[in-house]
């Protein structure tokens, strides 16, 4: 039994010390539009109507600073409480009215590695820009990739607490994890150390991706891999690193699953399947260098 039905990947939080240079890069070259900003943190939203996708938000190291989970009521996050309680795993934050741009109802707690979660419902909303525009602008988060030290059990908390299913395996080195329709949300990348692999943004067609990486190459920026079409989830990607060198993904035609009929299989990790376009080739030692990023300790609301 999960603790709460979870509709979308809401929102990611990053934490890192070049934060005016990457939130100046996430809405003059990413695409993004800052909603709201206040010492040394930056709240950006898509094209889409969610408040925000993205919080930027100054701190000693790149690090995770939360990732938040939309559910469909208080009552529902009042219920998850009840239920996390019942597991033994602690609340960071009680239910309540959260104090953040966009406002809402929620609660935050960890999960094993020390990276906070987030249940809201209630955020505000905003009013969706050009849906059909020519502006290579991201719609939504798509998926946030995780590194770990433990991937058997992170995805036996996010599917045995949150009740995400797993989609898709590539080897035993990557797990692909749902919470709707999408066939990844949030996947986990066995590593040496706990860390932000990478967040994806999907952009609203094939189209505007490729109007996105050419505007970013327009702006200086050039791919650190791609563009290129993968294996599991059978979306495009080109990845990018932001000035504070996290990785940034554009990504698009993101595969719908149906419950009834899907089937997880256990991919090879081979370059063709990793691309099938075969127009990126295998990731380089750079990219690779990138997606390690910095160990992340986690639980940086006790420090």
């Amino acid at each position: 039994m999960s603790v709460a039905r979870l509709r979308s990947l809401r929102s990611v939080a990053l934490r890192t010390p070049n934060v005016s240079e990457a939130a100046e890069f996430y809405r003059e070259v990413w695409g993004l539009s800052e909603v709201e900003g206040d010492n040394g943190v930056s709240w950006l939203r898509g094209a889409g109507a969610e408040h925000h996708i993205l919080e930027v938000r100054r701190a000693e190291r790149n690090a995770l600073g939360k990732i938040a989970f939309s559910v469909g009521s208080p009552a529902e996050v009042d219920d998850a409480a009840r239920a996390l309680a019942e597991l033994g795993v602690p609340l960071v934050a009680e239910p309540g009215r959260l104090d953040q741009a966009g406002g809402g109802y929620g609660l935050r707690f960890a999960d094993p590695e020390g990276r906070l979660v987030e249940l809201s419902t209630e955020v505000e909303a905003v009013v969706p820009m050009e849906p059909q525009g020519r502006r290579a602008a991201p719609r939504k988060l798509a998926h946030v990739v995780l590194n770990t030290v433990d991937i058997d059990a992170a995805v036996a908390f996010y599917r045995n607490v949150l009740g995400m299913r797993v989609s898709d395996w590539s080897e035993h080195q990557m797990a692909f994890l749902r919470c709707n329709a999408d066939h990844h949300v949030i996947a986990f990348n066995q590593a040496e150390w706990t860390s932000v692999n990478h967040v994806a943004y999907e952009m609203p067609s094939i189209d505007h991706f490729m109007r996105g990486v050419g505007h970013l190459r327009h702006q200086g920026v050039t791919p650190l891999w791609g563009p290129g079409r993968h294996g599991p989830g059978n979306n495009t990607f080109s990845y990018f690193a932001d000035p504070a060198g996290l990785v940034c993904e554009y990504t698009s035609e993101v595969e719908q699953v149906q419950e009834d009929a899907w089937l997880c299989r256990v991919w090879r990790r081979v370059p063709e399947l990793s691309d099938l376009w075969g127009t990126a080739g295998p990731p380089s030692k750079d990219v690779r260098s990138h997606m390690a990023g910095v160990p992340d300790p986690g639980r940086w609301w006790e420090r």
